[in-house]
């Protein structure tokens, strides 16, 4: 099985990232991995499960 993270950033700053059926031995590192991310965006994270892959959408903060 190949383990992949895509990721894109969207045209309203929003980073689109999506994975594959992430394998035991890789889905720590890979939960770590989204984790770091959001936390240096200092973001929230909106998860949205799909039929053979997942999605996760990192929402920058507006700051005022």
């Amino acid at each position: 099985m190949s383990d992949m993270i895509e990721f894109e950033i969207l045209e309203d700053g929003t980073i689109s990232i999506k994975t594959s059926a992430i394998s035991e031995k890789n889905h720590a590192s890979a939960d770590d991995l989204i984790e770091l991310i959001e936390k240096e965006m200092g973001s929230v994270r909106k998860t949205e499960h799909l039929k053979h892959t997942h999605k996760h959408h990192v929402h920058q903060k507006q700051i005022a």
